[in-house]
């Protein structure tokens, strides 16, 4: 079969690795369904392009393991039931490379002209399909949360989402197609990178080619050197969001921040999380007023909701835990989710990661270097192995513990203007007095009436030991004033200064 074989003459290991957990995919799928039980969902794009040849070599090797096969040469035909959804804006390229492509491998297409949902559900109604392949991407707006098996979600029609190409990158896409030198949309080689509707699709600027002729012309898209920038030629809509800390509109003179932890294990109570209390007390130290603390459980959902509501409050949100490549790490899709964007292949930042982690990097997985797209920047400092991550007000901290913590918030500090917040805390002072709550309560509330402008805070370190009073403001001489007002209220004596 010439597509398995000619990535079994290719030196690319990453692209061997990625193409053999593809293959295992369609051929597990190939085991569980009758091939009357699935489809195939085609578009004629590029992603949809390599998992037609990925479906064709995977069927030729399912059925010669099954001895039904001699070997020997090609498919005469191509027996997965394959789904075109044609649209009236679809390119007239994409319609011709798709009914080119049926022709040239014996595809018998189901031509359906409803929207996605409406068309599944005529479909599923009017056969056994119980699994559809699909050309998704983990970088995708629909590949949140999502698996190589994946149900579908609540509301559609019951199927089994099936994603051989989940885990490929940009850069995995083209290694294939050009590797096995098959035919794609010919717009990929007029400068499109990804293609929609007519009504939201152009040519990739940063392809564009300078020439002094009067029509723009492009390179084409395999030759796109940052893969997170592939929907640079989709039409972006307009969306209202929050200024980043530094611009000129903010609402109040103190910046506001919050801090999100994301961890089963804190919240079962088999990890003590110290980073909160040392990362509050560092953001207090400069200056910021932390709004909240919360701590979530590893999912997704979650942690957008959370993400999306801190954010809006906030001048920035910092968040860490759940960072990385296991099942439970779910931290970035889900702020992903909460700026409704998609998780996108960083070959950059794959890069940093590749090097950290040297041989161990094989490849086959790539969820670290899933970043969420168009609102990423990477903070590089020479102090940090991987840059740290930046979405809109947004830091996503990779720190484990207070060490790392502490070189992450130095770097930080050093670029983000953090420390330019206008301080709450110029002035301060502690009082610690063995009075009963009931005795210092009225005089407290009063207090805070007299002097509205000071922050007044109590606790005690044990139930029977102390009370702490704290007094923060702007100014020293407000604050001894309230100070001495307090004292007025009592007995000499009855207060002990602990600054």
């Amino acid at each position: 079969m010439e597509i398995d074989k000619a990535i079994g003459e290719s030196d690319d290991k990453r692209l061997k690795t990625k193409y053999n957990n593809a293959i295992f995919v369609i051929k597990r799928a190939l085991s569980l369904y009758s091939i009357e039980e699935v489809a195939f969902s085609f578009n004629g794009g590029k992603d949809s392009t390599v998992l037609l040849h990925l479906l064709r070599a995977g069927y030729f090797l399912h059925k010669k393991e099954l001895s039904c096969s001699n070997g020997g040469g090609g498919l005469s035909s191509f027996p997965v039931r394959t789904i075109y959804f044609e649209s009236p804006s679809a390119f007239t390229e994409i319609n011709a490379f798709t009914y080119d492509a049926a022709q040239t491998y014996g595809i018998q297409l189901d031509i359906i002209r409803q929207d996605f949902k409406s068309g599944l559900e005529a479909l599923l109604k009017a056969n056994p399909i119980r699994a559809i392949f699909l050309g998704v991407r983990i970088g995708d707006p629909t590949a949140v949360g999502q698996e190589q098996f994946s149900p579908s979600s609540p509301g559609w029609p019951p199927f089994m989402r099936v994603n051989p190409i989940l885990d490929w990158s940009y850069r995995d896409v083209w290694a294939f197609l050009l590797t096995c030198k098959v035919k794609y949309c010919s717009l990929y080689d007029q400068g499109y990178t990804s293609i929609g509707s007519i009504h939201d699709t152009v040519p990739n600027a940063l392809l564009s080619v300078n020439d002094t002729s009067s029509k723009e012309k492009f390179k084409p898209a395999y030759l796109l050197s940052d893969g997170r920038l592939e929907r640079a030629g989709r039409v972006k809509k307009n969306a209202s969001i929050k200024n980043d800390v530094g611009c000129d509109s903010q609402k109040h003179e103190v910046l506001l921040a919050s801090v999100i932890t994301v961890g089963d294990e804190i919240l079962s109570g088999t990890v003590e999380d110290q980073l909160g209390l040392s990362l509050c007390r560092k953001l207090t130290s400069v200056g910021w007023s932390v709004q909240q603390t919360s701590v979530l459980r590893n999912d997704i959902d979650s942690v957008s909701e959370e993400v999306d509501r801190q954010r809006s409050i906030c001048d920035m949100v910092f968040i860490y835990g759940g960072v990385g490549p296991l099942h439970s790490d779910v931290t970035l899709a889900g702020v992903a989710k909460a700026f409704g964007v998609r998780l996108a292949p960083d070959e950059e930042f794959e890069e940093y990661l590749r090097h950290l982690i040297s041989e161990h990097c094989t490849g086959d997985r790539n969820e670290m270097a899933q970043l969420p797209e168009g609102i990423t920047e990477l903070l590089h400092h020479e102090k940090l192995s991987v840059p740290l991550i930046k979405c809109r007000n947004v830091i996503v901290l990779a720190a484990t513990n207070t060490e790392e913590l502490e070189k992450e918030w130095e770097c930080l500090t050093e670029l983000t203007k953090l420390g330019g917040s206008t301080s709450l805390i110029d002035a301060s002072r502690r009082l610690m007095t063995s009075l009963t709550d009931v005795e210092v309560a009225e005089p407290l509330s009063k207090l805070g009436l007299e002097f509205p402008d000071i922050y007044l805070g109590c606790y005690r370190k044990s139930r029977q030991g102390p009370i702490i009073i704290c007094l923060k403001g702007k100014d020293n001489a407000r604050i001894d004033s309230a100070v001495q007002a307090l004292r007025k209220k009592f007995k000499e004596g009855s207060f002990v200064d602990m600054n």
